[in-house]
């Protein structure tokens, strides 16, 4: 009977030493996580959707694919325009050539003048027309020239048109970009999806954090990197301790939120910590907790 009561004793004395609910805390506050919206950033209908809210998501899961006929329509009205050009421009360096060619004939032709000249076989006129025939000739291949340039400028456009528009059908499935579990699920298929429009929530769960409040004097006992004791509710006696790290501390006071405490405690300025805990799955985004230096 005796060795009964003492095994009772010992088991009562780890149990108030585990989470006794007595024990008071430094601080409180609340469990969160950094969210992120991820949004589409085409418009379509909605063909197809992979998730829902509370799955776990890998760094380049596919999420959402998005309708792109519009897109690839856009993409083959952008190459016939290009082409359209592009046959233009055939053209142009084929009249260079021409151009080229006749300005060879006309630089032979004022040699041979010039030599003339010289023997007095030939007039100052004669020079001065092949003169000004070579002048004119210059002056229409640098004009031709420049209508190839201005076409050459127009191609790099068309090709700048033609990578927008195939980043954009490649956007057009939506890849998750981390780790995560869905919070919030925006978006169904069929509906339809626009630049801007939200499409899920999600967070890193694995990882998370405790915005608590401390008291002014409590601010100088503490330091960023700082590890420290979490604890939530694990029944109606006992708490669920884990292990945590200081990683920010605020610099400005303010009034302690509404949901922490009495009214009383309520208009005492305090400072806002974060302590990253990880995470084995009880913890809630939302649920309250507790923190011991």
């Amino acid at each position: 009977m005796n060795k009964i009561i003492s095994i009772l004793i010992v088991g009562t004395l780890i149990l108030v030493s585990c989470g006794n609910k007595n024990d008071k805390a430094d601080a409180y506050g609340n469990f969160e996580a950094v969210e992120t919206i991820i949004s589409s950033q085409t418009t379509g209908i909605i063909l197809k959707c992979n998730i829902n809210e509370g799955d776990i998501l890998q760094t380049g899961d596919t999420a959402y694919i998005i309708d792109t006929i519009a897109l690839i329509l856009q993409q083959q009205q952008v190459l016939s325009q290009k082409n359209a050009v592009s046959s233009k421009f055939s053209g142009i360096i084929a009249q260079i050539d021409v151009l080229n060619q006749q300005k060879e004939v006309l630089i032979k032709e004022q040699k041979r003048i010039l030599n003339l000249l010289k023997d007095s076989a030939a007039t100052q006129k004669q020079s001065d027309d092949i003169n000004g025939k070579l002048n004119i000739l210059n002056t229409q291949i640098q004009q031709v020239k420049t209508q190839n340039q201005s076409l050459f400028e127009e191609l790099k456009v068309f090709d700048a048109q033609t990578k927008s528009i195939l980043n954009l059908i490649q956007k057009s499935t939506i890849i998750n970009p981390f780790n995560g579990t869905v919070l919030v699920k925006y978006s169904e298929q069929y509906e339809i999806a626009a630049p801007g429009k939200a499409l899920y929530k999600i967070a890193d769960i694995s990882e998370i954090i405790l915005r608590a409040y401390i008291s002014g004097t409590q601010s100088g006992e503490i330091e960023i990197g700082q590890t420290v004791e979490v604890f939530i509710d694990a029944s109606e006696d006992e708490y669920k301790k884990y292990q945590g790290t200081i990683s920010w501390v605020s610099d400005k006071a303010e009034f302690t939120p509404k949901i922490i405490q009495t009214k009383e405690e309520r208009i005492n300025l305090v400072y806002a910590v974060k302590i990253k805990v990880k995470n084995d799955g009880s913890i809630k985004i939302g649920m309250p907790g507790e923190v011991r230096f």
